[in-house]
């Protein structure tokens, strides 16, 4: 994948991070790199998001690199966010996507993107607990 220096940059700091990241965070970090504005970082978001190699997270307004090699070709991403460790893990599940078809075409709803986030405390965090 061909990619500007900003999205260059974006990408590979969230790659190596496990936890969701604003685009303030990302800009904060990326200073000495050279990044300045919060537009610059917008863009390079908004463009690997297009190119399904970052995911937005809506309910933390936060970006994740894209954690599966064909995510490109599952027609939903679903993102499990410990609230503890606050990590976000990726899967997808043809049966879930299958059933959301479902719903969509009994309400007769065209979706253009599917993304289901599920909140609680993933197995790390609850073994540490007991």
């Amino acid at each position: 994948m061909q990619m500007s220096r900003n999205e260059d940059l974006v990408y590979h700091f969230l790659t190596k991070r496990s936890t969701p990241m604003s685009a303030y965070d990302i800009l904060d970090a990326l200073r000495p790199e050279g990044l300045r504005a919060p537009l610059q970082v917008y863009r390079a978001l908004n463009k690997l998001i297009d190119r399904g190699a970052v995911h937005r997270i809506e309910s933390l307004n936060a970006f994740v690199a894209c954690s599966l090699s064909d995510c490109g070709s599952h027609a939903m991403s679903i993102f499990m966010l410990c609230t503890q460790c606050e990590t976000a893990h990726e899967f997808t599940d043809h049966d879930l996507a299958h059933a959301l078809d479902g719903l969509c075409d009994a309400r007769d709803f065209s979706p253009s993107r599917k993304l289901v986030e599920v909140t609680g405390i993933c197995e790390t965090c609850r073994s540490s607990q007991n």
